[in-house]
């Protein structure tokens, strides 16, 4: 009996096998599995859990992209509260191209007494007032220097989208609505900044044009909302125009964008209610005007021409946008074809400084707010990026992960595993939004601290005191570093600053601190 028992056991685990091998020979699908039968479904098996096995296991802490593990590491302890810190010196290759040296001051700033900073080491508004060259009805001072950049609701889903919010009301930042418009879980307390796409989402009439009337109706209804960012184009794809597909798409989302259900949801390519840039900056007149409130342009960088036609007309006629935000071709969470990803549009140091040259050459980067975005969200890139003549940073993927994004790479398939990236309600269930914001405020927190922490070692009291020649580069083995001055080829236009206590009681000042 106990021999017929084991034959019995062994059975069972054959006739599955057995099945399994011929379906395998029989199928001509997957040549792999046919020529080899059930060991061809480890091959598939080990590729799907490709990503994970190096990011885990076979990768370095700093060969990893588009994050690294030290820099997600970074995130993760800031958010929790943990120790950030690290020992032992540097693993950095300090001869690799490109790589920063901020340089500190032998003595650096010493915080007076009741400085604000002794108070609230995080404090750092920005140095600027949105809206107030172009005399708009309602200016607006950002409360902090770093914010949350665009990322739709449908992107993200509702309860990242509240985590944020949430967390960005705590800390005072401004919360971008990304080009899918204004949604419930926008509405928790924070500044917002609404992104308006080319497919005019929420601001839309029945045909897809954009309506004056729902625009002025919802700044109206939502004092919240502080600025209005005119999209042009966007890291991920630019010059494409966004995807959502139909599997992400829920009826919610379907009337706030005021789009169809069923079908996967392109936006266009580009604007239809402008095609030229006197049109353009007419357009952006025509918003500002109608409802009070700044409007700015977001856009990655390829060719210079039409910037450097901006430049003129903005010149000629005292009108145009109040902030650039400069998108840096490195990506974000958004779907994009491979070649769009990789080889479109200029990375965020070239687009940036190639920009504000054109504005400075045209005496105008005192009048105009510029952002940048492009995996900015840590305090030495940041820094960096002040230097160069940034006034604010939008932070997209480095907020996803200080509420648990693990850099799955599945944003668009809808199978995010952390429920930051889907609409699929069972994979969001694992999301607190009373603890992920509280975690996202922890790494503002932390963020807006280091950069302030660095300035003050650099002999400054707010890092838009910060100049190109505070930041050198390695140029490779040579052993030779220079700074961004030299390397870009311009001195950043000095910022009009007299102290941080003078900007926190500015009239215009949002969020709260």
């Amino acid at each position: 009996m106990e021999f017929l028992s084991n034959v019995s056991i062994w059975v069972w685990v054959a006739l599955p096998l057995f099945i399994l091998a011929l379906r395998d020979i029989l199928q001509k699908r997957h040549t792999i599995q046919h020529n080899f039968p059930v060991i061809g479904h480890i091959r598939y098996m080990l590729e799907k859990i490709g990503p994970e096995l190096r990011q885990y296991i076979v990768a370095n802490n700093r060969e990893e992209l588009p994050f690294n593990r030290g820099e997600r590491a970074w995130i993760y302890a800031s958010s929790k509260k943990e120790n950030n810190l690290q020992g032992f010196g540097s693993d950095q290759d300090f001869s690799a191209v490109g790589y920063i040296f901020i340089k500190h001051a032998m003595l650096g700033y010493k915080l007076p007494n009741n400085h604000p900073n002794l108070k609230d080491p995080s404090a750092v508004p920005c140095a600027k007032t949105i809206g107030e060259y172009h005399k708009r009805k309602r200016p607006y001072k950002p409360s902090s220097v770093v914010n949350i950049s665009g990322m739709s609701y449908g992107s993200l889903s509702a309860k990242a989208i509240e985590s944020l919010n949430r967390g960005a009301q705590k800390f005072g930042c401004y919360h971008n609505t990304g080009e899918g418009s204004l949604s419930p879980y926008h509405k928790f307390g924070a500044d917002v900044v609404v992104n308006i796409g080319t497919a005019y989402f929420g601001v839309r009439d029945d045909d897809g044009n954009f309506s004056l009337e729902k625009l002025i109706k919802m700044t109206q209804d939502n004092p919240f909302v502080r600025a209005l960012e005119l999209k042009l184009s966007q890291g991920a794809k630019p010059g494409k125009g966004g995807v959502l597909p139909a599997s992400k798409i829920t009826q919610e989302i379907a009337d706030i964008r005021h789009i169809p259900m069923g079908k996967d949801v392109i936006s266009p390519a580009f604007h239809s209610a402008f095609s030229t840039i006197p049109e353009m900056v007419e357009f952006i007149e025509l918003m500002a005007n109608s409802t009070g409130i700044p409007v700015g342009i977001k856009s990655a960088v390829g060719k210079l021409e039409m910037w450097e036609e901006l430049a003129q007309y903005m010149v000629k006629t005292g009108k145009g946008p109040d902030f650039i935000t400069i998108d840096g071709g490195e990506g974000g969470t958004g779907a994009a074809p491979h070649a769009f990803a990789d080889h479109v549009s200029l990375p965020f140091n070239f687009a940036f400084t190639k920009i504000y040259k054109i504005f400075q050459k045209h005496g105008l980067t005192d009048k105009i707010v510029f952002i940048g975005s492009g995996k900015l969200g840590f305090p030495e890139k940041a820094m960096m990026a002040f230097a160069m003549g940034c006034d604010l940073i939008n932070v997209g993927r480095e907020s996803m992960m200080a509420i648990g994004c693990i850099q799955a790479q599945v944003c668009h398939t809808n199978r995010c595993p952390t429920g930051i990236a889907t609409s699929n309600k069972w994979l969001q269930g694992g999301i607190d939004p009373t603890l992920k914001s509280e975690r996202f405020y922890n790494y503002l927190k932390t963020l807006n601290k280091e950069i302030l922490e660095i300035t003050h070692a650099c002999g400054y009291e707010h890092p838009s005191q910060m100049t190109m020649r505070d930041v050198d580069m390695a140029m490779g083995d040579n052993n030779k570093t220079q700074s961004l001055s030299t390397t870009f080829g311009y001195d950043k236009t000095p910022v009009p600053f007299n102290n941080v206590e003078t900007l926190l009681k500015s009239e215009f000042l949002g969020g709260k601190h």
